[in-house]
C-alpha cells in the first residue's frame, strides 16, 4: 500500500509541494489543508463524534461532526464530500463556506475549511472510527467547555463557529 499524499500549501492556500502524512504529522509543522462539516439539525443543535479511544490524537473527545485531511490532488469541496460520506455515510447535504484557519499543536499544522450544514439525520456511524455521535444542544456545549469533554481544535474552533453565525 502506498503512503498517502498530503498537499503542501502556502499560506493562502496554493499548493506549493506535496508530503505524506506521517511526514505532515512528525512536527514538521508542514502546512496542509483539512475539511471540517458542522452539521445542525432544525432545532439548532450541533451533531458531534466522540473520537475512539483507539485514536492517536485525543482519543475518546468529542469534535467536529466531520474532520479530515485533504489528498494530494484533490479539491477541498470534493474532499469535503468524501469524507462526509466515509465518516458519516451521508451523500445528500448542502454545505456552505463558513470560514478558514491556521491551526497548530504540537505535532502538526493544519489550515482548516470549516463548513457548515442542516441535515436530520440519517447517519451510519463506523464503530471503528467513533465511539459515539449525536446532536447536542449549543447550551450543553457550553456548559462543558474547559472540561476536557471535548478537542482542544474544537473548543477554539466552536468560539469561531459561533461569531459566524451571528
Amino acid at each position: 500500500m502506498s503512503a498517502e499524499l498530503f498537499p503542501l500549501i502556502d499560506e493562502d492556500g496554493n499548493v506549493i509541494g506535496k508530503a505524506t502524512r506521517s511526514e505532515c504529522h512528525s512536527g514538521s509543522m508542514l502546512l496542509h489543508p483539512v475539511v471540517h462539516l458542522h452539521i445542525f439539525n432544525k432545532k439548532g443543535d450541533l451533531f458531534l463524534q466522540k473520537r475512539s479511544m483507539s485514536k492517536d490524537i485525543q482519543p475518546g473527545k468529542w469534535d467536529t461532526a466531520v474532520g479530515g485531511h485533504v489528498d494530494y490532488g484533490e479539491e477541498v469541496e470534493v474532499a469535503l464530500r468524501r469524507e462526509v460520506r466515509e465518516e458519516l455515510g451521508v451523500t445528500d447535504f448542502e454545505p456552505s463556506f463558513l470560514f478558514r484557519y491556521i491551526f497548530q499543536s504540537k505535532v502538526e499544522r493544519e489550515m482548516v475549511n470549516a463548513y457548515k450544514t442542516v441535515y436530520e439525520g440519517p447517519f451510519v456511524v463506523d464503530p471503528g472510527e467513533l465511539d459515539d455521535a449525536r446532536f447536542w444542544p449549543i447550551a450543553e456545549i457550553e456548559a462543558n467547555l474547559g472540561k476536557e469533554v471535548f478537542t482542544p481544535n474544537f473548543e477554539s474552533e466552536f468560539q469561531r463557529l459561533k461569531e459566524a453565525l451571528k
